[in-house]
């Protein structure tokens, strides 16, 4: 009697364990992408994860000269990346710097004649289109994660350290954030 409750506490135990080391797909697609020790800097418009802030703000006054990137709504850079989508769209982007070397880009994309009334034009149709744009750009694929209560859903796609995440920022804009899973985490001061 004493041997058959020992060993189903010991296999208790070991479910208990086991079931807590499992990961995630996102976590495994992390794991290997991480594990193939490639670097994936490329961003867009020639602009790279771990740039440093003095090459970009350069590379962008001469892009900005040319005509190809204007001034968005407060630091943002405006981008019109109507040539990937159905319908003008703009591109907003303003890069994160740790150490003065790019570590994040945040950006969002918006269809210039968005309405609410335009069916056409809704958030749902533009995240799809983000997402082949995207595609387009850094080839692979994009899996769908979703919260545990469902109010959530993030796409995310990992090339190596570059991680991708979209995901519906507004009834009319598609977040993108772009991130360098290598760059250290560094507490931010108050």
């Amino acid at each position: 009697m004493k041997k058959g409750l020992i060993s189903t506490i010991i296999l208790v135990i070991i479910l208990a364990y086991t079931s807590c080391q499992r990961k995630s797909e996102y976590q495994k697609l992390v794991d290997t992408e991480l594990a193939s020790n490639v670097r994936q800097d490329s961003l867009f418009l020639g602009i790279s994860l771990q740039m440093d802030s003095k090459t970009f703000f350069g590379h962008c006054w001469e892009l900005n000269k040319k005509g190809v990137l204007t001034n968005g709504v407060g630091s943002q850079i405006k981008y019109d990346a109507s040539e990937y989508f159905e319908h003008d769209t703009d591109m907003f982007f303003y890069p994160k710097f740790q150490d003065k070397k790019i570590i994040e880009m945040p950006m969002h994309f918006k269809y210039a004649n968005w309405s609410l009334w335009n069916e056409e034009l809704k958030v749902e149709t533009l995240i799809e289109e983000v997402k082949a744009a995207l595609v387009n750009w850094y080839g692979g694929e994009f899996i769908k994660m979703v919260s545990d209560d469902g109010s959530k859903t993030v796409w995310v796609k990992v090339d190596g350290n570059r991680r991708i995440r979209v995901y519906r920022q507004s009834i009319s804009s598609v977040a993108v954030v772009i991130t360098d899973l290598l760059a250290p985490e560094k507490e931010e001061k108050s």
